[in-house]
């Protein structure tokens, strides 16, 4: 992750936490503590840069990984270990457990996704659909977990969808608009919907197809219909549920909204050292 915007992030997202000061911290000044971040569920964590940035933002504070990002972690293992000011380190505690837990989410469904695919030919890949100012977390999240990032946004490539092609006049109308007016080094990528759309765009050489809303026999076909040169994605209603069915289907990469708009994360704790809790002396 960019440490610069991390930083900025982090700056905004403890500003919302403590916009008056922490009333439970205040007379906990001076005080050192030490503590672990406990995994309370299996899953791959992601985040061990986040806590040292929050901590230096608020005071004094030591964060040490316990295991890298990546890691396949199991129930109960300690991932992190802080020592310092307790009100620096309680104080950025929400902040930095919604984001890891969050991140290591991401990057779990991705690792799953990956495994249950199951095909080394397709990789898997981001959206936009990110919750908003998160984006560099949730992308960052599925790198770790195996995949590979989409565009960070609008300008990190062209991409004419539905709506672009009804208003320019089609696909092939649509393309040769763009690659008029864009450099060649500008990524261009086109979603098509029925085989003589298909056939429009390959006749344009955009960099990437997408296949939209397409099951896996007519992505199959269409497949062996594009030329090696130009990169093939299919979208649209791909879950984790149906997402083996995909398997051996031709694209070069499978694009899933669902990695980073259905999250569920991953369960970690916070305890200072001493503390009791759920069977568990830290």
């Amino acid at each position: 992750m960019n440490n610069l915007l991390l930083r900025e992030k982090l700056i905004t997202f403890l500003k919302e936490d403590l916009e008056k000061g922490d009333y439970s911290t205040q007379f906990l000044t001076n005080k050192k503590i030490s503590g672990h971040f406990v995994a309370k569920q299996d899953g791959v964590i992601c985040g061990q840069q986040v806590p040292q940035v929050a901590y230096n933002l608020l005071g004094q504070a030591q964060y040490e990984p316990l295991v890298a990002d990546g890691t396949v972690i199991k129930k109960g293992m300690q991932i992190g270990k802080v020592t310092g000011d307790a009100a620096v380190i309680l104080s950025a505690e929400r902040v930095v457990l919604n984001l890891i837990q969050r991140m290591s989410g991401i990057a779990t469904m991705t690792h799953m996704a990956i495994q249950t695919l199951n095909d080394a030919t397709i990789r898997i890949t981001d959206t936009r659909k990110t919750a908003p100012g998160l984006r560099m977390f949730d992308k960052y999240a599925v790198k770790i977990g195996g995949g590979v990032n989409h565009r960070f946004g609008l300008t990190g490539g062209a991409m004419l969808k539905d709506n672009h092609l009804a208003l320019m006049g089609g696909v092939k109308k649509a393309l040769t608009t763009l690659q008029s007016v864009q450099g060649p080094l500008t990524p261009i990528e086109v979603e098509v919907e029925s085989l003589a759309e298909l056939q429009e765009a390959i006749a344009v050489k955009p960099t990437t197809i997408m296949f939209d809303n397409q099951l896996p026999a007519t992505i199959k076909e269409w497949s062996e219909l594009v030329p090696d040169e130009i990169v093939t994605e299919a979208s649209g209603g791909i879950t984790m549920a149906n997402l083996a069915s995909y398997r051996g289907c031709g694209v070069d990469y499978l694009s899933m909204g669902c990695l980073t708009n259905d999250v569920t994360p991953v369960d970690i704790s916070f305890l200072v050292q001493g503390v009791y809790k759920s069977g568990v002396i830290n």
